[in-house]
């Protein structure tokens, strides 16, 4: 691997990852979560109750990365045609032409994305995983790098529509950003009372650039006890017996994507174990459903993840 190209591309995103964190405070883990989603391809989901800044963590990221975001609220009344676009007829040339759809940008922040109806789910999903929309025979090629951050309400809440196991395992990872400390909302008031952070975030790189990080980090070196630690992370949620579904191996292709592109934050051309049990939480959260009996007795998933980590073991790699 070419370490001027590494060490330069790995300077361009610790200067996005600084612009993000002037806006987005107290937050450095989510942050990280949303780039490694940005540069392994993935998709996010973030789970939380309104107001804790998510809509400003995507925008902040997509103008750092010097990128097209947009943002979409989900709504009952959103169809599958505000997401994909849809053919009109033009008078003047008599022929029908594409207007394009919301979700033809490099990020999309869907915003209460079960708020919708599950038919709009599915043609926002179908984009996520074909990069890709098709109107009226004609395909439209989504623009690349391309991400969605897609936020729900808990469940639980009012007039939501949950995203089924099958649509939950598009994305690649699943965080909640959790409320800020004392000190950190005083720093939000503080910083918002005469302007918008946001206008201060400047650019610091363009869609081509971080199209050839993603290429450098799909090449990120794994040795083959990493690829079977990988596999057995998630095959161990098929043996648990406190889980009733388990991850499938779309799970150990984002783990593995995932765990490059974190190698890379920590600037390694290579992965190491704790890459892998660091990202592990976050891909595999949402792909399983613990059995109906675990959940009565107050077990939760983060307990159960916690006890496959513990029981798989970890491979020796001779890299500090």
């Amino acid at each position: 691997m070419d370490m001027k190209n590494f060490n330069e591309y790995n300077q361009i995103v610790k200067n996005i990852k600084n612009e993000v964190s002037k806006v987005v405070l107290g937050k450095n883990e989510a942050i990280d979560i949303l780039l490694i989603g940005l540069l392994s391809g993935g998709h996010i989901l973030v789970e939380d109750v309104p107001g804790l800044g998510k809509t400003t963590l995507a925008s902040a990221l997509s103008k750092a990365s010097g990128i097209l975001g947009r943002r979409m609220q989900f709504t009952p009344d959103v169809v599958a045609s505000d997401i994909t676009g849809f053919s009109i007829y033009n008078k003047a040339k008599n022929d029908f032409e594409y207007r394009e759809g919301i979700v033809l940008c490099n990020i999309l922040l869907a915003d209460e994305i079960n708020r919708t109806s599950p038919k709009t789910q599915a043609a926002l999903l179908e984009a996520m995983e074909e990069g890709m929309v098709t109107v009226d025979g004609e395909i439209h090629k989504i623009p690349q790098p391309f991400m969605v951050i897609a936020t729900q309400n808990p469940f639980g809440f009012v007039g939501t529509f949950p995203l089924p196991e099958a649509q939950l395992d598009r994305f690649m990872m699943k965080i909640s950003m959790g409320y800020p400390t004392k000190a950190e909302e005083i720093d939000i008031i503080s910083q918002r009372k005469n302007a918008n952070p946001l206008d201060n975030v400047k650019p610091c790189t363009t869609s081509d650039v971080l199209i050839k990080i993603k290429e450098l980090i799909s090449n990120i070196h794994i040795e083959s006890n990493i690829n079977e630690y990988i596999v057995d992370l998630v095959k161990g949620t098929r043996d648990n017996n406190k889980i009733a579904l388990g991850a499938s191996p779309r799970a150990s292709l984002a783990l593995m994507r995932a765990s490059q592109a974190k190698a890379f934050l920590e600037g390694r051309d290579y992965v190491i174990p704790e890459d892998v049990s660091y990202i592990y939480p976050f891909v595999i959260k949402h792909r399983i459903v613990l059995k109906q009996e675990i959940r009565l007795k107050k077990i939760s998933i983060d307990d159960v993840i916690d006890e496959i980590i513990n029981s798989v073991k970890v491979p020796f790699t001779g890299k500090n």
